[in-house]
């Protein structure tokens, strides 16, 4: 592809170098001379060719934005749109020498300036002929300085005759006579250099550098409110769980439903043990990956906005739809938490209700932890965990890690074959919670991996993944599986504590500060006002001897001298004000 681009480059250059076949000698003495560009004529007489040669281009990165706007007019007429985006977005010389073709695509598509796409071709081919003109030029003059400076003998490494060497341009090789050393004795070779400046390498090494800005921004601020994203979506899903444990069906009336996996699998008692167990081993696993992990808060800031939608969506289905209890060893009575006392009200209620949520969610809904619920079926939380742990881990960790990936996936199965096992859940609610909570996972990071996925359509993406558009708004790409090692990771924490205890003594120190200009102020304020006395004293005995000198004003000062105290007055306020 870069091939191709050379070619073009090859073509465009060519046509630059030939901007005026007729009168090269013309042209060549109006870009010497010290006449301003705009006012200089076109030299090419062809009515046929709109070429216009380029006067002055070895000025074009001192070119001011009044410059820009006169050179536009040379040019093709050009809309007024084109030429405010110019002005208001400060496109100068040094601007128009390092733009590319996304950014006068982004001048349509991201600044939303009204702009047709063929003007957006013509605008980036004139400027991009003039990048290669003036790169041209500044070679030739490199060139020259070169010749002048180097004597006329150079010793060559085969002791032949010195090579001259044709301009460097871009996209074009040449064999340039550069300099090379061989112990202390400097000497010159021919080397074979090829550049291509393609602009989409161009494009794309600016892109990696500004994802690689972007990546190093931790963005706490996201990572805090996807926390408290999953931490409300606990709090409901165990409020939930409280709610369909009072709604659960009669066992006597309503007994299990036919399963194929349960039907023919003897209960095992100490299996849903074994699960909670496989699942705090792949929790402890995913907090080594987290700690080591580059990226740690990226990844912590998916963990929780995924976890929180599925547990959110649990929500829902545990509550439209009750299901009978899967297993007659099971204890679950309608009883155990009704609230059958008339006495309580309203607000007693949703305290009790509230209570025995925060059992449920203090012990994180495991029966290790004491917590038994029933009637929370569809689909299965454990599996849920299960399985967003075991993802995770194999896809923020190296490839290679082949016992660990496996070790992740057996323990995940393991968990849901003894949920299967203790007959804790139906075949069906295990079946969907993996179903769910995998497809949610390859479709989110199929869209942040994908920029283009989630570009083309989003609108569509805000509407319907409001925090995907928002905590991945500044995440570009795969994110890279790099990990710090022990050392690096002190360090950095040494470095976070320091911020922090720099950022409290100046947050002390604006405190202190602000205390003591407000323990300063009553005095002024006194000092203040007993200037203002000494003033309005003043004052008077001025319009005393004023009236004293004319008796005819006695009753009544003029206007024009009351005006002027005033005016002192307020002249010599607003002075002490500045001061103070």
């Amino acid at each position: 592809m870069c091939d191709e681009e050379c070619e073009t480059c090859d073509t465009v250059t060519q046509r630059a170098v030939q901007a005026s076949p007729a009168q090269p000698e013309v042209a060549l003495a109006a870009t010497q001379t010290d006449v301003p560009f705009w006012e200089q004529k076109v030299q090419n007489k062809n009515p046929q060719s709109k070429q216009i040669a380029t006067p002055d281009v070895l000025r074009l990165a001192s070119w001011q934005l009044d410059d820009v706007q006169q050179w536009m007019g040379t040019v093709e007429p050009y809309s007024d749109e084109l030429r405010d985006c110019l002005l208001n977005e400060a496109i100068d010389g040094q601007v128009l020498l390092t733009l590319t073709e996304q950014d006068v695509r982004d001048m349509r598509y991201k600044l939303n300036y009204k702009l047709t796409f063929g003007e957006m071709k013509k605008f980036w081919l004139t400027v991009y002929n003039m990048q290669l003109l003036w790169r041209q030029k500044q070679q030739q003059q490199q060139q020259q300085t070169q010749q002048q400076q180097l004597p006329a003998q150079k010793v060559l490494l085969n002791g032949g005759p010195a090579v001259s060497s044709s301009p460097l341009v871009l996209g074009i090789s040449s064999n340039l006579a550069t300099p090379t050393s061989l112990g202390n004795v400097f000497l010159t070779s021919n080397v074979a250099v090829e550049t291509c400046p393609c602009p989409e390498a161009q494009d794309m090494s600016d892109a990696q550098q500004e994802k690689s800005k972007l990546l190093e921004a931790p963005e706490y601020f996201k990572t805090a409110i996807s926390l408290g994203y999953s931490f409300m979506v606990t709090w409901i899903t165990s409020f939930v769980m409280v709610i369909v444990h009072e709604r659960v069906p009669d066992m006597k009336r309503y007994p299990p439903l036919p399963d194929i996996f349960l039907d023919n699998v003897p209960h095992i008692p100490w299996a849903f043990n074994m699960c909670e167990i496989t699942g705090s081993l792949l929790f402890t696993i995913w907090l080594v990956v987290l700690i080591f992990h580059k990226y740690r808060m990226v990844l912590l800031r998916r963990f929780f906005a995924l976890a929180g939608t599925v547990f959110l969506l649990r929500c829902v289905t545990m509550l439209i739809t009750s299901l009978s209890v899967p297993g007659t060893h099971l204890q679950c009575n309608q009883k155990d938490f009704a609230i059958d006392d008339p006495t309580v009200d309203v607000f007693g209620a949703l305290v009790i209700r509230m209570t025995r949520a925060y059992r449920i969610w203090s012990g994180l809904g495991m029966s290790i932890q004491g917590v038994r619920t029933c009637g929370d079926y569809m689909f299965s939380g454990h599996t849920v965990a299960l399985t967003l742990l075991n993802f995770f881990i194999t896809e923020y960790t190296p490839r290679n890690l082949y016992f660990l990936h496996t070790l992740t996936w057996l323990l995940n199965m393991f968990g849901i074959f003894f949920i299967l096992a203790a007959h804790e859940h139906y075949s069906i609610d295990v079946f969907v919670a993996f179903y769910i909570t995998s497809r949610l996972f390859l479709y989110y990071h199929t869209l942040a991996n994908n920029r283009a996925l989630m570009q083309s359509d989003s609108t569509r993406t805000r509407i319907w993944f409001p925090m995907f558009s928002y905590f991945e708004s500044s995440v570009d790409g795969i994110i890279p599986n790099e990990f710090d090692t022990p050392g690096t990771l002190m360090d950095s924490l040494v470095q976070q504590i320091v911020r922090i205890k720099d950022q409290a003594v100046f947050i002390a120190n604006r405190i202190w500060l602000a205390r003591q200009q407000d323990s300063q102020r009553p005095s002024l304020d006194i000092f203040r006002s007993s200037e203002l006395d000494n003033r309005n004293r003043a004052m008077g005995s001025n319009l005393y001897r004023s009236s004293a000198q004319a008796p005819q004003q006695l009753k009544r000062p003029t206007k024009d001298a009351v005006a002027t105290v005033v005016a002192t007055d307020l002249r010599t306020s607003f002075t002490e004000k500045k001061v103070l």
